[in-house]
């Protein structure tokens, strides 16, 4: 953990220039960028960031803990020059950040970056921060002013390795006690107690070696290209639904809710989307994840725009129910007050929220930890982007382990054995970047 320097011992200073790296035009090359340690990234279709090293970090807690972190930001921001002609999003000193679920759980960080290198519609882009004390001895960042930005940027690494054989245990709870958490929460739904509760479970994956995230992001950037594929302190993957994106007055959340898994037939799967986009049950639990996200967003936006109905996203492995809500920001909020606005929402908790959080924390049996919290990153204006961190693992400290999550939205008419099917696909992007080739 690094603390921030005080104005009398450090003073940072960040600078941002364009790079011309034509290498640079896709989503594997700004990965091959990460060294081993440190690694952070969010990155989708080509475009993203992606940092390393550590000018400040800190870890938050409690139902404050976004506020907190703006605070902290803002704080840090007083203490910064800032050189940034480019002014675009994600230009100048950003911060990602991944937050817990639930507010009791430890664990929320915030890391600013060293070096950051992103790529946005075509212009790609370094900002290096250094301190007073890295210019009183020379011992500068290397950085986009060196004679080489090629050579320069790029940090002293070792290519990525495999993990090796890698096996699972049961988490927290077992499939079968996990099916008898689901069978009470549509008991409680049916007596009217709920309408909606999401459920989630994890298991345990253990690595032969050493895990190197790189390996996981390479595979998961790869597989599914349209999610957003993420790296902060350990959580690593590859989540589908945006929570929030500022960028200048321009909001946008993507709500995902309803799920099939697909089964590798083009007509097949035509099929499973149309029954998905006629399904009642689906519907309704899509319908209340849309509902809590519009809610959220009317305090600080104007023309909100709602579709109707959803349409199909289709990913490799499952297909979703998904509508885009887009809104005009009326008043000054960041992106980090507007992901705190809308967590959680009714796609990861479910309806009402605070009765759907107290059944969650009595029947998952497990502290989800950073699951399912907002992860992403934003910028000195406020600007940013926060997914939440779904299709998901956290790597403990050694790297030896991995905590996979997956969870589902209960409703009136889930069956136990379909919710614990639609959870096993939900784990397969991480699997699938564990296994070998």
């Amino acid at each position: 953990m690094t603390v921030i320097p005080t104005a009398e011992s450090s003073r940072f200073r960040a600078r941002t220039i364009p790079v011309d790296l034509p290498s640079l035009s896709d989503t594997a090359a700004l990965l091959d960028l990460l060294p081993d340690e440190d690694a952070l990234a969010w990155v989708r279709n080509g475009d993203g960031l992606v940092a390393w090293g550590v000018a400040a970090s800190w870890e938050f807690s409690g139902q404050e803990r976004f506020s907190r972190a703006q605070r902290w930001w803002n704080r840090w921001l007083e203490d910064v020059d800032i050189d940034d002609p480019l002014g675009l999003p994600g230009t100048g000193p950003l911060a990602f950040a991944s937050f817990t679920f639930d507010p009791a759980s430890s664990g929320s960080t915030v890391v600013i970056p060293r070096v950051i290198v992103g790529r946005r519609q075509g212009c790609t882009f370094v900002t290096v921060i250094e301190d007073s004390e890295q210019a009183v001895s020379g011992q500068q960042v290397r950085g986009p002013n060196d004679a080489d930005p090629t050579t320069a940027l790029v940090p002293r690494i070792r290519a990525p390795h495999e993990p090796g054989q890698v096996t699972y245990d049961d988490g927290s709870l077992s499939p079968d006690k996990w099916m008898a958490a689901v069978a009470q929460v549509i008991e409680r739904i049916g007596s009217g107690e709920i309408d909606k509760v999401v459920l989630a479970r994890d298991i345990i994956a253990r690595a032969e070696n050493p895990v190197d995230v790189r390996h996981l992001l390479h595979r998961l950037a790869e597989s599914y290209p349209e999610c957003w594929t993420f790296s902060v302190a350990g959580m690593v993957g590859a989540t589908p639904e945006l929570l929030v994106r500022r960028i200048g007055s321009e909001v946008t959340s993507r709500v995902l809710a309803g799920t099939v898994k697909r089964r590798g037939d083009e007509s097949e799967d035509a099929g499973l989307a149309a029954a998905l986009l006629g399904s009642d049950k689906d519907l309704e639990e899509h319908e209340y994840a849309v509902r809590s996200v519009a809610q959220a967003l009317s305090a600080h936006c104007a023309d909100l725009d709602v579709p109707a109905r959803p349409r199909v996203l289709r990913l490799p492995n499952v297909a979703h129910l998904a509508t885009d809500i887009r809104g005009q920001l009326v008043d000054s909020a960041p992106v980090l007050a507007l992901a705190a606005s809308l967590h959680p929402t009714a796609a990861v908790c479910g309806t009402p929220t605070e009765r759907a959080f107290a059944v969650i924390r009595e029947m998952e049996g497990m502290d989800r930890g950073r699951y399912a919290g907002p992860v992403g990153w934003w910028d000195s204006r406020g600007d940013g982007e926060f997914g939440i961190a779904l299709r998901c693992a956290e790597i403990n400290e050694d790297r030896t382990a991995l905590r996979l999550f997956a969870g589902c939205g209960i409703v009136s008419g889930s069956q136990p054995e379909a919710e614990l099917g639609e959870s096993r696909a939900k784990l397969v992007p991480i699997v699938d970047a564990l296994a070998s080739p």
